[in-house]
């Protein structure tokens, strides 16, 4: 339970569906690991991974797998779009082809092939579906005892929070690893800036405030054999059911940094509000483009978080932290910097975050110390739908009152087929919609 107290470039690259060039790019492009220590019993002991969900972030995150250890190889895959599993293969073959040991019978189709994966004899699997299926993989992964690579955000409302929460829960008991996709704490400047704030280089912090201003998600133009299901699923971020909406399927980054940077306390209460002025045509689902959401912590610190995704703004993602006794600063991409009491700029290394990420989950597993991301990724994903919520309602939401919604975006994950005719919730119109 937690506790009281226009086009950007990573846009682009992360949420669209890469084309098999980009993706090949992405996988060449990154260092090789320089973390493993192997041990004598297990550094020939192969390890087999399991991808479920093909799309460009999942196809990235099976790369960085294989490059994060020599004696990795991807044994299963799993998507509902056959194309995608095509693409997602031919891009794995021409970048890592001796450690891709698929054969016909392990590329699983449909709704269900995400069992068929975790019950497949791999070792670590890789959750990197629509957001709307984590709390289900996640589940399932941890049943079966698998270590996981969790793609964020967890969940996209409550009631799937709590099932990822039980699943954190289990996983610690079975000493799984268990690495998030929150990738931003995985970058050594962040690291290097955020350790020097949480041991009081700014003093007490008493304002955080975060941006994420970009430009559009991708859309994917539906064709006439499509039915409903099929178009929503192609274009899943457009749907709040599926994606939990921009703030919790992208901006969420923006959340958890500023949630590490309060030492992961929760609010108390968020109040805020959100719209639709540019993504206005039905086709862009119920979703909104912009937010601006106030979190307010026991101690009197103030959390501000403002995302859009309008095409033609400028772009920002920064993290300004204001302490009793100095100023910290992080831009994406730019400056890590601290003022005040301690006069700081980061000058060390820096790395490729999203390869570090799986350098660390199979360094652990060799090495058999799990690490597990669990309560802070559950966390920063709760704060994700919380903001959610007060900009669909416009009130002001405690954390008891969130923590007990019912509220289910979507239909029981169980049921999911081609046929469902889903509709999700009516756009939000703030003072309007009701918390539920």
């Amino acid at each position: 339970m937690p506790r009281h107290s226009d086009n950007h470039p990573e846009h682009n690259s992360r949420r669209s569906f890469l084309k098999k060039s980009s993706i090949i790019a992405l996988g060449t492009s990154l260092p090789t690991s320089t973390l493993l220590a192997f041990t004598d019993q297990s550094k020939d002991q192969v390890i087999k991974v399991g991808l479920i969900g093909c799309g460009g972030r999942g196809t990235g995150a099976a790369i960085q797998a294989l490059q994060a250890d020599p004696n990795c190889q991807i044994t299963a895959m799993a998507d509902v779009f056959q194309d995608r599993m095509d693409e997602s293969y031919a891009a794995l073959m021409e970048v890592r082809p001796k450690q891709v040991k698929i054969d016909k019978g392990s590329k699983f189709l449909g709704f269900d092939a995400y069992e068929k994966v975790i019950n497949s004899d791999v070792d670590v699997v890789l959750l990197t579906s629509p957001p709307a299926f984590r709390p289900l993989h996640l589940k399932a992964a941890v049943q079966a005892k698998k270590h996981i690579f969790c793609e964020k955000p967890m969940a996209v409302d409550i009631p799937g929070l709590h099932s990822v929460q039980q699943s954190v829960k289990k996983a610690k008991e079975l000493n799984l690893s268990l690495v998030s996709g929150f990738c931003f704490r995985y970058d050594l400047p962040n690291r290097a800036t955020f350790t020097k704030v949480l041991e009081g280089a700014i003093g007490e912090v008493k304002s955080v405030s975060t941006f994420r201003y970009g430009g559009e998600a991708t859309y994917i133009e539906p064709r006439p054999e499509w039915n409903k299901m099929t178009q929503q699923m192609r274009n899943w971020f457009y749907y709040n059911w599926l994606s939990g909406d921009f703030i919790v399927e992208q901006a969420v980054h923006s959340l958890d940094m500023m949630s590490w940077a309060m030492g992961d306390v929760m609010p108390i209460s968020a109040m805020g509000t959100g719209g639709r002025q540019v993504r206005i045509d039905p086709k862009y689902g119920n979703i909104y483009d912009h937010f601006a959401i106030e979190f307010k912590y026991a101690n009197g610190a103030i959390g501000t978080h403002f995302c859009r995704q309008q095409a033609g703004t400028t772009p920002r993602n920064s993290v300004s932290m204001l302490g009793t006794e100095g100023l910290a600063e992080v831009v994406i991409g730019g400056k890590h910097t601290i003022s005040g009491k301690v006069d700081w700029n980061y000058t060390g290394t820096k790395n490729n975050m999203y390869q570090t990420q799986h350098d660390e989950l199979f360094a652990s597993i060799r090495r058999n110390k799990p690490i597990n991301d669990g309560e802070w990724m559950s966390n920063s994903t709760l704060l994700a739908i919380w903001a959610r919520m007060a900009g669909y309602t416009g009130q002001n939401l405690t954390f008891d009152q969130v923590m007990n919604s019912k509220e289910n975006l979507g239909p029981e994950l169980a049921s999911y087929n081609w046929e469902l005719n889903v509709d999700g919730p009516p756009i939000a119109i703030p003072g309007k919609t009701k918390f539920s």
